[in-house]
């Protein structure tokens, strides 16, 4: 597949999961009921607490502003607010994917964010982490390809980071490491304006890691938290984020230990294995009893998804900031062969993973 018909297709598809989600009301699954009914009994954000609040006004706004318009139909309201649950992430991995449609290899890693971070653990859309993963990926694809006018990047950094000030406790380790890439992106800026706004949005992102950080001391020992630290690795409960990371890991250490292996087959027969695995999944309890979908385990999976996009952001700009010469690996990266090819492998495994979460959505 070319790399116009990769970025056409993962635009198709996310729009088409917002729409399909929005009309569905997904937003309400797990706990999108109970923050709809607070918001409409209330009047007021259903704030989950202040670390949290900007995912929530950007969220529920429209919700709020319906039913002080005097729009009674719940059923209307459950599609406004799943419908910004869901588009708010599609439109921030669109411009994601726009920004690196030209850019090869990075195209391909902002397709594999999508398929081993975002739909294996996006079920239950009320999560901040859906977002903030969105926002961050969105941001590092933009630093590492800067257009001008500077001003005008600087200003879409810089709202992202305002946003990022109070999202998700992964800005703790997501902040800095966005703070760093927007800064290096200001090498060779000569436009004052774009580099002072620049500079601001690395603070911003900077803050958001100090909010993360406060949040995380003041809530350590709290049950919910003592919880989700206690199941950080239990990610292996998600056979859509495992099936699709194995893949990405498969495909990653054979281009360490080999880099010549990118260059063929290999990463489109190792997807191959997987998609086919992934799309099956709905149906391996029959062979396997214990290999079945569970839906809360997009929540376990969600800290080590964290960690996986920033691995996939780092490797990123490296790939991106490497000076001539480059070694072997990164100089394969470069070729238009290669990451065309690993753009497609990226595609299908978006595929399917998009059999087991309409599988679910139906189920649920």
């Amino acid at each position: 597949m070319t790399a116009t018909a990769c970025y056409r297709g993962m635009v198709l598809l996310l729009w088409l999961q917002a729409a399909v989600n929005a009309v569905l009301c997904r937003g309400l699954f797990w706990d999108g009921a109970s923050f709809l009914a607070n918001m409409l009994e209330t009047g007021a954000y259903h704030d989950f607490y202040p670390a949290r609040a900007h995912l929530a006004w950007l969220t529920e706004t429209p919700v709020l502003l319906l039913a002080r318009a005097g729009v009674r139909d719940a059923h209307m309201l459950a599609i406004t607010f799943s419908a910004m649950l869901f588009a708010v992430p599609a439109a921030l991995y669109h411009l994601a994917l726009k920004r690196a449609r030209g850019q090869g290899a990075l195209l391909a890693a902002v397709i594999a964010v999508v398929a081993v971070v975002h739909l294996p653990t996006g079920f239950f859309a009320v999560g901040e982490h859906l977002i903030t993963y969105a926002l961050v990926t969105a941001t590092f694809t933009i630093a590492l390809t800067r257009r001008e006018p500077a001003w005008r990047d600087g200003a879409l950094m810089l709202a992202f980071g305002l946003v990022g000030i109070a999202s998700y406790e992964a800005m703790i380790y997501l902040g800095p490491a966005a703070a760093a890439v927007v800064l290096w992106s200001m090498r060779g800026q000569p436009e004052p304006l774009g580099r002072m706004l620049t500079a601001v949005a690395a603070l911003a992102f900077l803050g958001a890691a100090l909010v993360a950080l406060s949040t995380v001391v003041e809530y350590w020992h709290h049950d919910h938290f003592v919880r989700v630290r206690a199941a950080t690795f239990d990610f292996w409960q998600n056979l859509q984020f495992v099936i699709p990371l194995l893949a990405l890991v498969v495909i990653g250490l054979g281009a360490l230990l080999f880099p010549s292996w990118l260059a063929g087959r290999g990463p489109l027969i190792a997807v191959a294995v997987a998609g086919l695995l992934l799309a099956a999944s709905p149906w391996l309890r029959e062979v396997r009893p214990a290999a079945y979908l569970f839906p809360p385990s997009h929540y376990v999976a969600r800290t080590a998804a964290g960690g996986t996009l920033l691995v996939l952001l780092l490797a990123s700009w490296l790939e991106v900031a490497w000076p001539k010469p480059r070694p072997a690996l990164l100089a394969l990266l470069h070729q238009p062969a290669v990451a065309r090819r690993l753009a497609t492998a990226m595609f299908l495994l978006v595929l399917a993973g998009a059999v087991p979460e309409a599988w679910m959505t139906r189920q649920w």
